[in-house]
């Protein structure tokens, strides 16, 4: 399940399988063009940049995105046919690949309001569940979430704290767990060191770089 994952930087993730997937491209250092489709949790710079997208895109990419960066992808010169614009709690398939969407958001904190409608995706790839979170507290609609591997932020201040992050992994009952959203724009080592202290033994923590 692991081979083919790569935490690029922050929250970009690449998943190389039968097809190509980014979620939040950012600070991408390659120009490889190789998307067949990219993911979008939400408008914010570190998870919604032009410049590091048209790094990885190539002319049939698929974008999966919310309603706040149409506009943008338009500006960007996407066809409208290659826009696939998501709002929480729903499923799709999409030329071929199978997801869903799940709320994503902050309950006590003003950066991610629920009402923005932004979103996590269970997306479905080789016969395995990928649950990618976004930017969001351990919130209710997470907490019966199933998949085989759960990537999670757990820097604090913007997102869910380490703490809060293995209660959710824990109770996902997930194979593997991804640690994002640390010791970059946001979190510490330390935060990562308390992630993996608290997840349950049987859960294998992803370290990005390993």
């Amino acid at each position: 399940m692991i081979e083919g994952i790569k935490i690029n930087c922050h929250s970009s993730i690449k998943i190389a399988k039968d097809k190509i997937v980014y979620i939040d491209p950012f600070r991408i250092n390659e120009v490889p063009h190789d998307a067949d489709y990219i993911f979008i949790t939400h408008s914010h710079y570190d998870h919604f940049s032009t410049q590091d997208i048209l790094k990885v895109a190539k002319i049939d990419t698929i974008f999966i995105s919310t309603e706040d960066t149409k506009s943008s992808l338009e500006l960007m010169g996407i066809p409208e046919e290659q826009i696939v614009i998501v709002e929480p709690n729903n499923k799709y398939e999409v030329k071929g690949i199978k997801f869903e969407t799940v709320p994503s958001y902050n309950e006590n904190k003003k950066y991610h309001p629920k009402e923005n409608n932004w979103v996590g995706y269970v997306i479905e790839l080789n016969g395995n569940q990928y649950y990618i979170a976004g930017d969001t507290d351990n919130i209710s609609e997470i907490q019966n979430i199933k998949c085989d591997i759960a990537f999670l932020p757990i820097g604090g201040e913007f997102t869910m704290n380490p703490q809060e992050a293995a209660d959710l992994a824990n109770k996902t009952e997930c194979k593997i767990v991804v640690p994002t959203h640390y010791a970059e724009l946001v979190g510490t080592k330390e935060d990562l060191e308390e992630f993996i202290k608290l997840t349950n033994k049987e859960v294998k923590v992803l370290i990005k770089g390993e």
